[in-house]
């Protein structure tokens, strides 16, 4: 598995600054890469360690400053170490190929060709399930379900009924998809359950961490685009639409009926009121409360979420407020004072 940094960089499409002879053997986080292994400085904040890592080599964007360590500048440093990543560990198959025999499938399944099933799994009556498919250990496939090719699913994952699932999607542990959504009507002091009768679809290229829960719709679809990326514990409820290649970070929870536009960024812990409109290409920073649409290509932060800029000023006033404030204390001690 070795390659030289003359070969690294043509693989990369990069250019060498140093000998092009040495070897590497593998790839490391910066702090901790050894002489043999090759890293990469991205974030401004690593550059401090660009003279005191062991790295043999470094990745580096075209602009990083100029420095005697031995680098390959590429375009993108971060998709040149993920190639790296993944000719240094290649993919392994954990699971074994056929259906395990305590695999239960219903004699109504349609299972295609090369799909690997792991233990305990559950495939309800009617359900299709592509082709190079992985079902995990513990999956649950419920009635009516469509699971596209190519798609990965981990371990404990559950699909209610009905659910629409794309090519190429990973699904991690622990996740729910098609749970019902969040409705009651109130009839004096009683609360009557709202039948969710919708479905999720879940388009190609989507990525969904663990312990996420996805909820039906209510009547409809509740929808998740083409490439969306979702980190651990978000919650999606009924009738939600995020736009495609949007991306959102852990601990997130989107209300009802709310849609997010195409190719936006969201940030962890950050709540968005139901029933509202988010444009596309906006970014929304961490713990932020989302309460009313957002312009498309805005960048919002805050509780209540607002224009960023206008949001740092007054988190920078609101610091001033004490030291405003005791010079109020004292400017009204010296009046008192004068007027005595």
């Amino acid at each position: 598995m070795e390659l030289t940094l003359a070969q690294i960089a043509e693989f990369v499409d990069g250019e060498l600054k140093g000998d092009g002879s040495i070897k590497i053997d593998g790839v490391a986080k910066v702090e901790d890469a050894k002489p043999g292994e090759i890293t990469f400085i991205t974030n401004p904040r690593y550059e401090k360690f660009i003279d005191t890592t062991n790295a043999s080599a470094v990745l580096v964007g075209k602009d990083f400053p100029e420095t005697s360590k031995t680098v390959i500048r590429t375009e993108n440093a971060y998709f040149s170490f993920l190639k790296l990543l993944r000719y240094f560990h290649p993919h392994v198959e954990m699971l074994p190929e056929g259906i395990h025999p305590s695999a239960v499938i219903d004699e109504t399944a349609v299972i295609g060709k090369n799909t690997r099933i792991g233990a305990c799994v559950v495939v309800g009556k009617n359900s299709v399930i592509g082709e190079n498919v992985q079902l995990y250990p513990g999956v649950v496939v419920g009635q009516d379900v469509e699971i596209g090719n190519n798609s990965l699913i981990f371990a404990n994952v559950v699909f209610r009924e009905q659910v629409r699932v794309g090519n190429n999607v990973i699904i991690h542990s622990g996740t729910v998809v098609g749970s019902d959504g969040f409705g009651f009507a109130r009839e004096g002091e009683i609360y009557h359950k709202i039948p969710q009768v919708g479905i999720v679809i879940i388009e190609d290229n989507v990525e969904i961490g663990a312990g996420c829960t996805i909820d039906r719709a209510t009547l409809g679809a509740t929808i998740i685009r083409n490439g969306v990326k979702l980190d651990n514990l978000i919650q999606i409820a009924h009738n939600v639409e995020v736009g495609e290649n949007t991306v959102i970070a852990a601990q997130t929870g989107i209300s009802g009926s709310t849609k997010l536009g195409k190719n936006s960024i969201i940030g962890g812990q950050v709540g968005f009121v139901g029933h509202i409109e988010v444009g596309d290409g906006v970014t929304v920073a961490a713990q932020s409360g989302v309460s009313k649409p957002l312009p498309p290509n805005s960048v919002y932060f805050g509780y209540p979420a607002r224009p960023i800029m206008q949001a740092k000023r007054e988190e920078a006033a609101v610091r001033k407020l004490p030291d405003l404030l005791k010079r109020i204390n004292e400017l009204e001690s010296k009046i008192n004072e004068l007027t005595k």
